[in-house]
């Protein structure tokens, strides 16, 4: 009997996933729990272990696609399928063409003399990595979507179209496009409806909302402490010049000349993604970063005499560890810069669940630790540990990448002397870690060997002043000089 196996709905705000790689192919034999194809989402890159043992007979949805969860990507058959699955995959795509036209996304033309045309290669020591989804996307959702269910297919209404007809199935899926992308037409003062979309059915993606802020179309932005329009605005909080605010369309793209050693190929899914959130983040957030010298002596003595004991339990005892601890207890004394910002308002968080910037091999993900103030320094190594290997592993949950209220990203592990972190937004705030390392000092007016580093805060001044993000670094810095050992 066949099987059909679907896109997973990894969590709950999540409404499509983009097939990267089929692990498995058309013939070959699968076992239950078994790796079948990796997944990306805005949330999270995993792979999907196959529903039940058998033989793949069809692939129905290529590697690079994007589908609505629940569609079905392919089917899983007994061992007489398999022997005439490449006829019956021609046979169904022939059909599929022939009957449902309009489900297949328009193909995406090769790259001739330009690059990738994708929104932006901005990248930064923080990811992004997809920015960690919160729960105010949930309470959007919930608001938004049409009772009585929040399923996106959900609803026997059928709404209606701006000129007052009812709306065709194509408008339906339309409109209901992603909480991500209806989250950023809100805060543009974007009407969806007016945007070609190049999703399933027209649906609009966030490429296509994205590219259409980013073209200049939109009218004013509609985040507190931002003026203008989208395009060429200058400053966050300033009003650009006469002739410039609101041309149509942005300055002209950089061509690029290629020569016949280059080699082209198109962004990643989490690539793109990375730089979506992180040129977003630019407009969203006025960053200012301020840099702090930490002297870890003490840290360090700590470690020695203590890194036995936590590799028998397990774990290596590192400065990330103190880190965190550390600035667990810096957010409970300055509590602004626990918050995030939505739209005009500041949502002040009890818990405090930080983000661990994880580099990988095609990208970055910041895995979040949730109630770090719970948590002891034995506790809070192990989990950075865990959700470092998961990560690397493509094992993360959507839930272990949400919810971040600040993130701490660690350039210094390469050997920067510091970074210049983006936000994680809707966080307000990200500490970067340089690297810790032997450098003369003045102490009691001689010169000493001592094991230093810079940390740097970036924050959103929206919401934190100069002073306040001083107090915070104060704060962080002074419970790594002076730690207690008993503590540990």
């Amino acid at each position: 009997m066949a099987t059909d196996v679907v896109m997973p709905q990894m969590g709950e705000s999540i409404a499509e996933g983009t097939i990267v790689r089929w692990i498995k192919k058309v013939g070959d034999t699968v076992d239950r729990d078994e790796p079948l194809f990796e997944i990306s989402t805005d949330k999270v890159d995993a792979e999907i272990p196959s529903p039940v043992a058998g033989v793949i007979s069809e692939i129905r949805v290529k590697e690079g696609e994007t589908v609505p969860v629940n569609s079905v990507v392919a089917v899983i058959g007994g061992a007489a399928a398999g022997a005439s699955s490449a006829a019956a995959t021609d046979k169904t795509s022939a059909a599929r063409t022939t009957q449902a036209p309009a489900a297949k996304a328009p193909e995406t033309p090769k790259p001739s003399a330009q690059a990738d045309g994708s929104p932006s290669t901005a990248a930064a020591p923080n990811e992004q990595a997809p920015a960690a989804g919160h729960d105010h996307e949930r309470d959007e959702a919930a608001r938004e979507e049409p009772a009585p269910s929040r399923r996106q297919d959900a609803g026997p209404a059928r709404p209606q179209a701006a000129d007052g007809r009812a709306a065709s199935v194509e408008d339906t899926v339309r409109e209901r496009s992603s909480p991500l992308v209806r989250k950023i037409a809100k805060e543009h003062n974007v009407d969806i409806s007016q945007i070609h979309g190049t999703g399933i059915a027209g649906r609009v993606t966030k490429d296509d909302i994205l590219g259409y802020i980013e073209k200049g179309q939109v009218g004013q932005v509609g985040r507190v402490g931002q003026v203008g329009r989208v395009g060429q605005v200058g400053h966050a909080g300033q009003e650009g010049q006469a002739g410039q605010v609101g041309q149509s369309g942005p300055a002209p793209a950089a061509h690029v000349r290629l020569a016949a050693s280059d080699r082209v190929e198109k962004m990643s899914v989490m690539r793109k993604r990375i730089a979506e959130h992180m040129v977003l983040s630019r407009k969203t957030s006025a960053h200012v970063h301020s840099v702090f010298e930490v002297n870890f002596s003490r840290i360090a003595k700590i470690r020695e005499a203590k890194k036995a004991e936590f590799e028998r339990a397990g774990v290596k005892l590192t400065y990330m560890s103190f880190i965190l601890k550390a600035a667990v207890e810096a957010l409970r004394a300055v509590p602004i810069v626990n918050v995030s910002v939505d739209g005009d308002t500041i949502v002040y968080h009890k818990e405090v669940n930080i983000g661990i910037a994880v580099a990988l091999d095609w990208g970055l993900i910041v895995p979040v630790i949730k109630h770090a103030d719970e948590l002891n320094l034995l506790g809070l190594s192990r989990a950075v540990v865990d959700l470092a290997t998961r990560a690397r592993n493509k094992q993360l949950k959507p839930d272990e990448v949400s919810g971040g209220t600040f993130t701490i990203t660690n350039p210094g592990v390469f050997g920067a002397l510091f970074g210049m972190p983006i936000i994680n937004q809707p966080q307000v705030a990200i500490l970067g870690v340089g690297n810790v390392e032997k450098r003369p000092v003045v102490v009691d007016d001689a010169i000493a060997i001592r094991p230093m580093a810079y940390l740097t805060l970036g924050y959103d001044h929206r919401v934190i002043d100069g002073a306040v993000a001083d107090q915070f670094m104060s704060a962080l810095k002074k419970s790594l000089e002076n730690w207690d050992p008993s503590a540990t």
